[in-house]
């Protein structure tokens, strides 16, 4: 991952932590309302792919283990990871793009409220990507991959060569001379892998998307009404399709790209399918960046707009990140797919504990105060989710009581420790397993093998009746916590 310049080191402060009556009154385990229904608290855990799904999308053991955990935490409410929305091969990533796997999600809705005693809602984020292919050799690429044009030909003087002559030739070409040769996306396609974007309209795929796309996501958005969530969460964050509609560097000219105003017709047409198909007592929120952090990318400014208009149209939660995109990711091995996280719009996305002078705690504040402010100059009370290194009760609760945010989310500290919100709201604060933000589970994320914290993934490896990973070598849940009671 990408790592600013001035590498300066910060330290986790979650200060001082509340006594159980200071708890109690705090804003923000009071209940809030969202939609139609009522959190307990005003804590959320974010969705975090924690990659234990099978190959085909389908829920497991570990799958149910990891949700259940964090539901016997208790927060207000829980995300399950990006959920693809189309019945195709996407790795060990939950699918909801068909009905057979609605007894899986079904199995997980109880499980956690089985394991959360009813106290936790639950929401699944259903998400649509579009193709990405991994960095290929360079050899093969040339051989095998690129496609010889006129320009090819032009450049290199080679109108009568045969074609195996010419892909001999680029293969040989310096970095310097390639850049002259081959076109930006074909370049990117060598260094990157191909990418598909949601401007390739001369692809039919990609022409088609706002004809497909609503019907998609209603239908996944019914399949998960029927399994028993209390809600979805429509995924227009970061790098993927959606978010890339609303963008700023979204240049189609059918209607879905250009002005403000054309980039979230999409979007809102997805909105008006899915609630149109679940109804008006169904949750249906969404995740969109603050910022894209990416030259050319969406503004605050943008966000704000958009954060609005989302409200107006009829979201019942608006949940806000900011950055990882693939247009700053870093060059991936030979083999392996970009990953838009390891990029400086990835470091927005997950800062880290080495960073600049503003440090990587509570980067998202300002950016997400400003679109609350839109939203409620707008006229609307849709209640809105700041997320991005919040560790400690003061830090949470002083945001809330400062109208910044309505709900505050706990990604990766509550991933080093589900047990925060039991912990803090019973008086036990100093229990609390402190998030160091080293992102070593962003690393694990970006191998595509099972996400755990460093904090407890080696402790008590002899307990029995724990799930490890394959290797031996960590734990796939955090250790159980009882408050002492002497």
């Amino acid at each position: 991952m990408w790592r600013p310049p001035e590498r300066i080191r910060w330290e986790p402060d979650p200060g001082i932590w509340p006594s159980a009556d200071e708890a109690a009154s705090a804003r923000l385990f009071q209940p809030v309302n969202i939609g139609p229904i009522e959190l307990e608290s005003s804590t959320w855990v974010p969705a975090m792919v924690p990659w234990r799904a099978t190959g085909d999308g389908e829920v497991t053991d570990n799958v149910l283990d990891w949700y259940g955990r964090f539901a016997r935490g208790r927060p207000g409410a829980i995300v399950v990871e990006a959920t693809g929305i189309r019945d195709i091969p996407s790795g060990p990533l939950l699918r909801i793009g068909d009905d057979r796997f609605i007894p899986g999600l079904t199995d997980l809705v109880e499980t956690v409220r089985r394991e959360s005693d009813g106290h936790t809602r639950l929401f699944i984020q259903l998400i649509d990507f579009l193709a990405v292919r991994r960095r290929p050799d360079p050899a093969k690429y040339f051989e095998r991959f690129l496609e010889i044009n006129q320009q090819h030909r032009d450049a290199l003087g080679a109108a009568d060569w045969p074609e195996e002559t010419i892909r001999a030739r680029l293969a040989e070409l310096p970095e310097d001379e390639l850049a002259d040769t081959l076109t930006s996306r074909e370049l990117e396609a060598l260094h990157q892998g191909y990418r598909e974007r949601v401007t390739d309209t001369g692809l039919p795929q990609i022409a088609e998307l706002p004809a497909v796309l609503p019907d998609l996501f209603a239908d996944a958005a019914l399949r998960a009404r029927e399994a028993g969530f209390d809600g979805v969460e429509l995924h227009y964050a970061h790098a993927y399709t959606m978010a890339s509609f609303l963008s700023a560097l979204n240049s189609r000219v059918d209607g879905y790209g250009g002005s403000r105003e054309n980039r979230a017709r999409l979007p809102l047409e997805v909105y008006a399918a899915v609630r149109a198909a679940v109804g008006a007592d169904f949750v249906v929120g969404t995740r969109f960046l603050a910022e894209d952090c990416i030259d050319g990318g969406n503004t605050v400014e943008d966000a704000a707009h958009f954060g609005a208009e989302f409200a107006r149209a009829g979201f019942n939660v608006l949940s806000l990140s900011r950055g990882g995109k693939f247009e700053d990711a870093k060059r991936p091995a030979v083999g392996q797919a970009a990953y838009p996280y390891t990029g400086p719009s990835g470091y927005e996305c997950m800062p880290q504990f080495i960073s600049d002078a503003r440090g990587p705690f509570g980067r998202n504040v300002a950016p997400v105060a400003a679109i609350r402010a839109a939203v409620r100059e707008a006229g609307c009370d849709t209640p809105v989710v700041l997320t991005g290194g919040i560790h400690g009760f003061r830090q949470a609760e002083d945001i809330l009581q400062a109208d910044q945010a309505d709900i505050i989310g706990f990604a990766r500290q509550s991933l080093a420790d589900p047990d925060w919100f039991r912990k803090v709201r019973s008086g036990h604060g100093d229990a609390v397993r402190v998030c160091e933000y080293t992102n070593y589970c962003e690393a694990l994320d970006q191998k595509h093998v099972p996400v755990t914290c460093q904090l407890w993934d080696r402790k008590n490896l002899d307990e029995p009746g724990i799930a490890k990973t394959e290797d031996g070598k960590r734990r796939m849940t955090a250790p159980e916590w009882e408050p002492d009671e002497s």
